[in-house]
């Protein structure tokens, strides 16, 4: 006896040419309606009834010469593809100054937070009473407030920002580090984050560049209308540039400050007027506004 595979019918028969009543369309369940409780629905096609014959399982593929059945290579699952390797990260720097390094006066400790300046006799002495206080991870900004990565203290104020104690102590600062020349450093190619505020007389700029080394640092009002920037830091890299002002300023006037994270420009307006933007190769602002009390023309 054969069965029926056709949905709807399902009836055993030894004719193959009997009729069969079935539903061509698959069941349906809708708003959970169940099998038991759907009233029983006429199958509507009649074709010849189908024997559930069940197809025999796929042969082996027989491959001869030297090798055994079994599925084709194009059959494998192949194996996933390692990803390319990346390339070497730089070596990390120096967490101690080398000993046979000169450390000249003045030099600014390496790690963020710490800010020790070095003395004269920075390198006859011992060092044993040194007690470096920095912070090891990176410095956030974000909506508004301003922290480091490594501790939860946030503040608003950028002043406040500077003075946040760092959170990790060593017995020495890193002043020199390794003692690398300034062969092979790195050029920054694209101008860093900036902002700016201003009053009726005065832009007070903040380009934002970390480990700038304050020693060999240039910073030139060249003309009223353009200022030279040369940043070396302590990371082996190097920003220069000639930044246009959107208007001329007083270069006798004006002056620069490097501090830990950024370099504030205090540029002294020769007319007062509203900028729209600090350089004047930047896209301008639709709307320009002026903070600090009104100026007398």
């Amino acid at each position: 006896m054969n069965k029926c595979v056709h949905k709807g019918c399902g009836k055993t028969f030894n004719d193959l040419n009997e009729e069969c009543v079935y539903h061509p369309g698959p069941p349906i369940f809708h708003e959970g309606q169940k099998v038991d409780d759907t009233p029983a629905i006429e199958p509507t096609a009649k074709p010849q009834d189908t024997a559930d014959v069940t197809p025999p399982p796929p042969k082996p593929i027989s491959v001869t010469d030297g090798h055994s059945d079994g599925p084709s290579a194009s059959q494998r699952p192949q194996a996933p593809q390692q990803p390319a390797s990346a390339p070497s990260a730089p070596p990390p720097e120096s967490e101690s100054d080398d000993p046979s390094v000169n450390i000249p006066a003045n030099k600014t400790c390496r790690r963020r937070g710490c800010n020790a300046a070095s003395s004269v006799d920075t390198v006859s002495a011992d060092r044993g009473d040194e007690n470096c206080v920095y912070h090891p991870g990176q410095a956030l900004f974000h909506e508004g407030s301003k922290g480091w990565t490594c501790c939860k203290r946030r503040v608003l104020e950028f002043d406040e920002f500077m003075k946040i104690e760092g959170c990790k102590r060593k017995k020495r600062h890193l002043f020199v580090g390794s003692g690398k020349k300034d062969v092979g450093e790195e050029a920054l190619k694209t101008d860093g984050r900036h902002d700016f505020y201003q009053t009726p007389t005065t832009v007070i700029a903040s380009l934002y560049l970390k480990k700038v080394d304050k020693q060999r640092s240039k910073i030139d009002f060249a003309s009223p209308t353009e200022i030279i920037l040369d940043l070396p830091t302590t990371d082996m890299k190097r920003y220069k540039t000639t930044m246009p002002l959107f208007a001329p300023i007083d270069i006798t006037k004006s002056s620069s400050k490097i501090m830990g994270t950024k370099i504030e420009l205090t540029l002294v307006k020769l007319e007062i007027a509203s900028w729209c933007a600090l350089r004047s190769d930047e896209e301008r602002t639709s709307e320009i506004t002026q903070k600090g009390p009104a100026g007398r023309a």
